[in-house]
């Protein structure tokens, strides 16, 4: 007697803080919410104390998740006690929906940024954050995808305290951004794949031309990143090295209307369309948007800070996956999806989520060839990668990237598919302020391509030093075998 037995509703995250952005977080309405909601719908089922997703999934989801809360009328006497059941409302449950999400890979993604950020601030480096994205490119299924710091979405299915809310809202880490969709950074190297169709499409080079790097461009003193000069090149060795001179001057043979209209055929400047709230579209250099926002004119040197994913280019992680998709299955663009399937009360599907084909890229597969070959090199010997793969039993493609960053240490950048001749899989990372996207985004693709293929690893051989991983160029060799003055040696770092 006196005790009764109340039930409510508690969303409970079993894994904690894995994919806290994607899944977001639930909270109790609040009164103005509660009467904005019945001031749009008077027939709003939403009543005071009914659990609302907030972000994310959740709240994206919230009308299919959440279901309908039940009730009771009771009739009482004088003092109180419920004497009998007058009627009765059962609770509807919410339905379930299915992620592409592969719980394996995104535990073993997660525990990669993990590993990386405290190695490299146990080096010194500054490392803010990370975002990973893992994606079928044949498909647009995303398996997993990492946004560092996280946040743990049990804080607010309990009630979060003041201490635990100001710890998130104070940490400029931002751990309730999904980065993966709506961190905006320079594409850095990366971007080359884009200069390299324009100049191969539009044959404004051919793959033997060589062009000598004397470690500075001749038109404009712009120098490679730490002033190195790799000599005579080639397309493919230039990709695979990175060379920036060789890639400033397909920027100036191409400019920059070409290269705006290549990157739209890639997808930057746009939204994916992945279904998730917040998705950022980024932001293409041209003419036209340094006119709107600063109201100056255009001039070469930024054209050539375009072609290497410089200026005022941003783009976002998925968009880089869906761009390095496109070059992995042939051309097919497919827009990202992370919701699979939606199922019935009674758990049967009720809607099937697949592939969605946007368009097809209008780039010849010679050409596309050349760049699918040139970012294998990549990740062989001699490549800006070619330490970093090393023994490893699957055929990678990839590219790594070093963006610039006007508030703090570069951005690391590193982005590849596997295995290169049947891509099954393409994963992006990029590591705030990380430094050399070889030393810093690469281990974090190359453990989650490790846990895709079942590739053990040793923990002891792959440990991360950001120093021996920086790019590394080798001599180019002239067409008369002459070593050219003021090039570095093998071994010598680069930063890419």
């Amino acid at each position: 007697p006196g005790v009764t037995i109340d039930v409510e509703p508690l969303r409970y995250y079993p894994y904690e803080t894995m994919a806290s952005q994607l899944f977001g977080y639930v909270g109790e309405v609040s009164e103005e919410e509660l009467e904005e909601l019945k001031q749009q719908d008077p027939n709003t089922l939403v009543s005071g104390g009914t659990i609302l997703g907030r972000s994310g999934l959740e709240k994206l989801y919230d009308s299919i998740l959440r279901g309908t809360d039940g009730g009771k009328q009771v009739e009482v006497d004088a003092t109180g006690r419920p004497v009998a059941e007058v009627d009765r409302k059962h609770t509807v449950p919410g339905a379930n929906i299915h992620l592409t999400i592969d719980v394996n890979l995104q535990k073993a993604a997660e525990e990669a940024v993990k590993n990386q950020l405290d190695q490299l601030r146990a080096q010194g480096i500054p490392a803010q954050g990370a975002a990973v994205v893992a994606m079928d490119p044949n498909t647009g299924a995303i398996l997993a995808m990492v946004s560092a710091p996280e946040f743990n979405p049990n804080w607010f299915s309990k009630g979060i305290t003041t201490a635990q809310w100001k710890q998130l809202n104070n940490d400029k880490n931002h751990p309730f951004d999904n980065k993966v969709i709506s961190g905006e950074y320079p594409p850095g190297s990366p971007f080359k794949i884009i200069t390299g169709t324009a100049a191969l499409d539009l044959k404004k080079v051919t793959p033997e031309e060589m062009i000598f790097d004397s470690g500075k461009h001749w038109l404009i003193d712009k120098r490679n990143a730490e002033g190195e000069a790799l000599g005579w090149l080639n397309f493919n060795r230039a990709l695979a090295k990175s060379d920036n001179v060789y890639f400033y001057e397909m920027g100036n043979r191409v400019g920059i209307e070409n290269l705006d209209k290549y990157a739209a055929y890639f997808g930057i400047g746009e939204k994916t369309g992945i279904n998730l709230p917040g998705e950022a579209s980024g932001i293409m250099a041209s003419p036209e948007y340094k006119r709107k926002v600063y109201d100056e004119d255009w001039y070469l040197g930024e054209t050539f800070d375009a072609a290497i994913g410089q200026s005022f280019t941003l783009v976002t992680p998925l968009q880089m996956a869906v761009l390095l998709s496109e070059v992995a299955n042939g051309g097919i663009k497919y827009k990202p999806y992370v919701v699979s399937r939606i199922d019935n009360k009674d758990g049967t599907p009720k809607e099937i989520f697949g592939p969605d084909k946007l368009g097809i890229l209008p780039v010849p597969k010679n050409i596309m060839d050349l760049i699918r070959e040139g970012l294998r090199d990549v990740t062989n010997e001699g490549g800006t990668a070619g330490d970093l793969f090393k023994g490893f039993p699957i055929n990678v493609a990839g590219k790594t990237g070093t963006a610039e960053n006007a508030h703090g240490r570069d951005h690391g950048w590193f982005v590849a598919y596997a295995p290169y001749d049947k891509p099954q899989i393409v994963v992006v990372a990029l590591v705030e302020q990380g430094s050399f996207g070889a030393g810093s985004a690469g281990p974090i693709v190359r453990d989650v391509l490790a846990a895709y293929f079942n590739v053990p690893l040793n923990k002891k051989t792959n440990d991360t030093n950001t120093k021996s991983n920086k790019d590394s160029a080798t001599v180019g060799n002239t067409p008369n075998g002459q070593k050219p003055q003021n090039a570095v040696t093998s071994g010598q770092p680069r930063k890419d």
